[in-house]
């Protein structure tokens, strides 16, 4: 069974996608499809722009999205997924490659996604910090022993996940997470506390407008991160898709409940080879590769 798994922020590089729209008539239209529906031309900005122009939220979201599921597109009848998952902002991916939603709708979420979420991260100083090297119970217990916001935001593998929170919470964990014995704990260079519950804001914003957009039946099961649990329910993702802004990505979850279900594959599909990599420390023998 193959399991098509999609990326989220952080995956993005200047050039990505340029080589799809160069080679592929579909790819080229769908482009510009999207260059219409967001008002700006996000190609110039994925395909020629900086690391800087990529990393506002608001570019990242769609272009990560744009990338992974044109790519998909581009398969024709030889993507035939049994399974497949998102992280983070890549459930939207993965929901318009099981045609839970059309390109076109998926793309109107990620976009109202990533400018809610901005909007949330400018109202408050906020921020992220990963912690490798110990297990998920110790960072659960230190994250709710101190008295700010700071919570679990991704079990991303084994030995490694990611706290989330404001700046004044995240730096009492990391000196806290030192002293119990984490390997790491380290600041990342992100705008705001994504998975957490200072995206309230945004949690609500986005509610409205998926509930306003038609879901289609999916072809295929989606895990979801906020259960790790495979559902083809509507009203149950729709559901999981709001509550994911202000929970946890529950990747580790996920991709062990993939391997328990039958997956003898794992394919990621969109820029770089991260989730490759967090499959490969959760058991190096299964086989992973990128579209």
């Amino acid at each position: 069974m193959k399991a098509y798994v999609f990326p989220g922020q952080g995956a993005q590089f200047v050039g990505m996608g340029k080589d799809l729209y160069e080679k592929s008539e579909l790819a080229k239209e769908m482009f510009e499809k999207a260059n219409e529906i967001l008002g700006f031309r996000i190609t110039d900005l994925m395909f020629n722009g900086t690391d800087e122009d990529l990393k506002q939220t608001k570019v990242t979201q769609p272009a990560i999205f744009l990338h992974s599921v044109i790519l998909t597109a581009t398969l024709g009848d030889d993507f035939k997924p049994d399974m497949v998952a998102g992280h983070s902002l890549g459930e939207f991916s993965a929901l318009v490659a099981n045609k839970t939603l059309s390109f076109e709708d998926g793309l109107k979420l990620v976009s109202q996604r990533a400018e809610a979420m901005q909007k949330a991260c400018e109202a408050e100083p906020s921020t992220m910090a990963a912690v490798l090297g110990m297990e998920d119970e110790k960072v659960e217990e230190i994250c709710a022993s101190i008295d700010d916001i700071v919570v679990p935001a991704n079990y991303n593998t084994v030995g490694q996940i990611v706290i989330s929170g404001s700046v004044n919470g995240i730096d009492k964990a990391i000196e806290k997470l030192t002293e119990a014995g984490a390997k790491r704990a380290i600041k990342l260079n992100v705008g705001g506390a994504f998975h957490s519950p200072l995206m309230e804001p945004a949690r609500e914003e986005l509610a409205s407008a998926i509930e306003n957009t038609v879901f289609g039946k999916p072809i295929c099961p989606v895990y979801q991160n906020v259960t790790a649990k495979p559902t083809t329910d509507i009203s149950e993702i729709k559901k999981n898709l709001v509550a994911q802004l202000t929970a946890p990505v529950k990747w580790t979850q996920i991709m062990k409940n993939m391997i328990a279900d039958g997956a003898t594959s794992y394919i990621e599909a969109g820029p770089g080879k991260v989730l490759q990599g967090l499959m490969k420390k959760i058991d190096r023998k299964f086989p992973t590769s990128g579209v």
